[in-house]
């Protein structure tokens, strides 16, 4: 395996820009409280995975300038919807 290219680091903050997008969302009035709760709690749980992302060495952030505000906000209201 080998590091990330910057190319794909920003493909992969640009996702994570889509489980912001969710959480910011209401609920669906088709949805359950179950399933909206379930649609927060896998978006909330792939930005934190996005995030604590490690290059091969185990320790260091692939991460480099990027600003986490949305994603940070978004995991917190995330969290409190749940």
């Amino acid at each position: 395996m080998e590091e990330r290219t910057a190319d794909e680091v920003a493909v992969i903050f640009s996702a994570a820009g889509d489980s912001v997008t969710v959480i910011d969302t209401a609920k669906a009035s088709d949805e359950t409280d179950t399933e909206f709760k379930e649609k927060i709690k896998r978006n909330v749980d792939h930005l934190e995975l996005i995030k604590a992302y490690k290059k091969l060495d185990g320790t260091t952030s692939i991460w480099g300038s990027e600003n986490f505000a949305a994603i940070d906000a978004a995991v917190t209201k995330g969290k409190g919807l749940l």
